[in-house]
């Protein structure tokens, strides 16, 4: 396998993060250019040509002739699949492993991503509260929760026993789930053992930290990413 040449374009947010703990997970080499949300940098046509839909993560592959790669499930599966040969994070010879993890991975982005997302907009950015949606929200995140902490009863990690993309892509979410108006988790122990066993990974935690110091336990740059997903709304509804 030729070495990789990867530019991962993202900016520190739960789902730009994936990515970069995916690469550092992995041991593949990169480059990281924060993407200057706040600019509006994700307009810029170079960067529509990469991603068409103006959101982070993207990557590109240098060694594939500058392929483009956009939406974090679909970076992640493509890492997985061109670089990843030992099957640290995707089985590739146990096809029942492999479905598992995939069926984990769009779990997450079916469920738990949209979940936290919606409920970040009504807890955070609106300025108009509206209890029963924020309350609604909660709801669901925590039906979402209680699947995971069933499925991992007696396990430390989601398939196979091991850390795989299946944890990989969850984990940066569901950290945050006080952000999104679940302020607690204790009443999902294996749920919360998961979140800490995975908090020691010395490769998830450099990942975290890709373009910025973890934004989740840096106040400041929190602020100033919630300040731009508020004035995004405002522009968009004219609040």
């Amino acid at each position: 396998m030729t070495t990789p040449d990867i530019t991962l374009y993202t900016y520190g947010t739960q789902n730009g993060v994936k990515i970069s703990i995916i690469l550092e997970e992995l041991g593949i080499p990169y480059k990281a250019k924060q993407i200057e949300l706040v600019k509006n940098e994700q307009y810029e046509p170079w960067f529509l040509k990469i991603n068409p839909n103006s959101k982070i993560p993207a990557i590109v592959d240098h060694n594939k002739d500058d392929f483009p790669v956009f939406e974090s499930t679909a970076i992640a599966i493509y890492l997985c699949e061109n670089y990843d040969p030992e099957e640290k994070l995707l089985p590739k010879n146990d096809l029942k492993l492999r479905s598992q993890v995939i069926q984990w991975v769009m779990f997450e982005a079916s469920g738990i991503a949209p979940a936290q997302g919606q409920s970040n907009i009504y807890c955070r950015y609106l300025p108009e509260k509206i209890p029963f949606v924020i309350n609604n929200c909660a709801k669901e995140i925590r039906r979402l929760y209680g699947v995971l902490n069933k499925s991992l009863e007696g396990k430390e990690y989601l398939v196979g026993n091991k850390f795989t993309l299946a944890d990989a892509m969850s984990y940066p979410v569901i950290r945050g789930h006080a952000f999104s108006g679940v302020e607690s988790i204790d009443e999902f122990p294996n749920l919360k053992a998961w979140i800490e066993r995975i908090d020691t990974r010395p490769a998830t935690q450099k990942g975290l930290n890709v373009p910025v110091p973890d934004i989740m336990k840096n106040p400041e740059k929190l602020e100033e990413y919630g300040n731009l997903i508020q004035s995004y709304f405002k522009d968009r509804l004219n609040m």
